[in-house]
């Protein structure tokens, strides 16, 4: 069973409080929705304080062209990603020495939010001095699930080679394809709620060696993982792609979706694994917003105490697409967890899909 050794987080260099998000967002939307008071409760109704940006506000007022955010989603995420993986191989709070570089196998680059080709992962790759002959695997499209997907891809390369040790990078920059013409309720919703996001995840195989450098008690080791598509759903989530950017689609009936359909996709996976769903004690959940950690919850039935960690991430930093749930992860991995207790970690996205994976705390 690969285990989850280190996580990290960079937090961008602009904080916006949602006071400030509600003005900027009555400001520039007033003249277009006659009832913009009301739809401007779903910045304070999404319970989110606070989020960063990779610009300013005073920024996102001015015009800007694909191109020009694009460059800045490139250049950011190269000097953030960067940051992430050096903190992640170098963290003392969970590791007891060092990662060289050197020794990484593989990297999974996960990002929905701008373009780059080569990849971000490519250009970090030239500025940190990484064995010339390490895997990349940039995985784009994911959207809120493709940070989930990251560890459950790296946990099939280390079941696969048991001495790896692999990098999930996440990098969502989704305040740069904000749209400042675009007077959807889609885009007014998306800007009450998303945020910028960088967070990097160290797993490493069976023989890798952990017990000689873990610091930890006990860590989460990745048990099994199930990927699920809905047929016909397209439509839910994802982007609108026209020639000044990516436009967001965003359903309101996701919450109603997750309450029918989640459910019987943890069970079935959960039984295949001889396990109820009532044995979970530890939930790392994507939290898409208030309304999908509600959903969860009903969905479920589990406490709703099982969502304190997810609710306090999105409170702090709003939803960073794929790199909530690294962010969510973190957090438990700070804490004291016993042996073989198992957690349950899920994200939704894009296809519409989920991603699920099972999870033990082991020395």
């Amino acid at each position: 069973m690969p285990s989850i050794l280190s996580v990290s987080e960079v937090i961008p260099p602009f904080q916006v409080n949602q006071d400030q998000a509600t003005a900027f967002a009555r400001e520039l939307f007033s003249k277009s929705f006659k009832d913009i008071e009301r739809l401007l409760k779903a910045f304070q109704n999404g319970q989110i304080m606070k989020r960063h940006f990779v610009k300013s506000l005073e920024w996102f007022k001015e015009n800007h062209t694909f191109e020009e955010k694009n460059n800045t989603y490139i250049e950011s995420a190269v000097t953030l990603g960067r940051e992430a993986i050096v903190r992640c191989l170098q963290n003392e709070q969970f590791l007891k020495k060092a990662i060289p570089f050197q020794e990484i196998d593989a990297i999974f680059f996960i990002s929905t939010t701008g373009l780059s080709t080569p990849s971000i992962d490519a250009r970090i790759i030239n500025e940190l001095p990484f064995n010339p002959h390490i895997k990349r695997v940039p995985i784009w499209g994911l959207g809120c699930a493709g940070g989930a997907s990251g560890l459950s891809r790296a946990f099939e390369y280390c079941s696969a080679y048991p001495s790896a040790k692999v990098l999930v990078l996440s990098i969502e920059l989704c305040s740069l394809t904000f749209q400042k013409d675009d007077y959807s309720k889609s885009n007014l919703i998306g800007t009450s709620l998303f945020a910028d996001g960088i967070a990097c995840a160290l797993i490493i195989g069976d023989k890798a060696g952990k017990e000689t450098v873990s610091k930890k008690e006990t860590i989460p080791t990745i048990v099994s993982t199930q990927s699920t598509i809905m047929p016909d759903s397209l439509d839910v989530m994802g982007w609108d792609i026209r020639n000044s950017g990516l436009f967001v689609i965003f359903s309101r009936d996701i919450p109603h979706i997750i309450e029918g359909w989640l459910k019987p996709n943890v069970i079935s996976f959960l039984s295949e694994q001889q396990v109820e769903i009532g044995q979970i004690k530890h939930f790392i959940a994507h939290p898409g917003g208030k309304k999908v950690l509600e959903a969860y919850v009903k969905s479920l039935e589990i406490p709703p105490s099982m969502n304190d960690i997810s609710h306090e991430v999105l409170t702090n930093y709003g939803n960073m697409s794929s790199a909530t749930i690294l962010y969510v992860l973190k957090r438990f991995m700070e804490l004291d967890i016993p042996q073989n207790d198992w957690g349950l970690a899920t994200a939704l996205g894009p296809g519409f899909s989920s991603e699920i994976l099972l999870l033990r705390w082991q020395k």
